[in-house]
């Protein structure tokens, strides 16, 4: 894949992905009442936003790009390699993918996921402990196992 292509603007590519999640969402949640349709266009919203972004035009460019213009007036804001703003202010060259603050977010990345793994576990044998603590005498008669 060239980086040079158009990378955002891809507005049927944001209308067709949303439609899709939003309808894979509905077939399982089927709102019933206000509350439920509340929760269903907030999660539709957010699906919408999310490929917006994704595939659409980046907020950050749109509020940017008056200054991003007039400071880098030949750069293709369209382009993938262009959606990485912070290479791009700091004035890295080549690929952005390989960049310093690109392999540092994968590093964050993985910590995150470590983090979370640990909490998981942590989070599972606190339950487990606080289950078995207040379950009492009966709780086997009252909830079979």
């Amino acid at each position: 894949m060239s980086h040079d292509q158009a990378a955002y603007g891809l507005w049927t590519l944001v209308v067709f992905n949303s439609a899709i999640f939003i309808m894979f969402a509905y077939s399982f949640f089927k709102p019933a009442n206000a509350r439920d349709w509340r929760t269903f266009s907030a999660f539709s919203a957010f699906i919408v936003a999310l490929f917006v972004e994704m595939y659409g035009f980046p907020l950050t460019i749109y509020l940017l790009s008056g200054w991003l213009q007039t400071k880098y007036p030949g750069l293709d804001f369209l382009t993938h390699d262009a959606g990485h703003l912070w290479s791009t202010l700091l004035g890295e060259k080549g690929d952005p993918h390989f960049g310093p603050l690109h392999i540092a977010s994968y590093v964050f990345l993985g910590f995150g996921f470590y983090l979370l793994s640990n909490a998981w576990n942590v989070l599972y044998h606190a339950q487990r402990r606080h289950t078995l603590a207040t379950a009492g005498p009966y709780a086997r008669i009252r909830h079979p196992q």
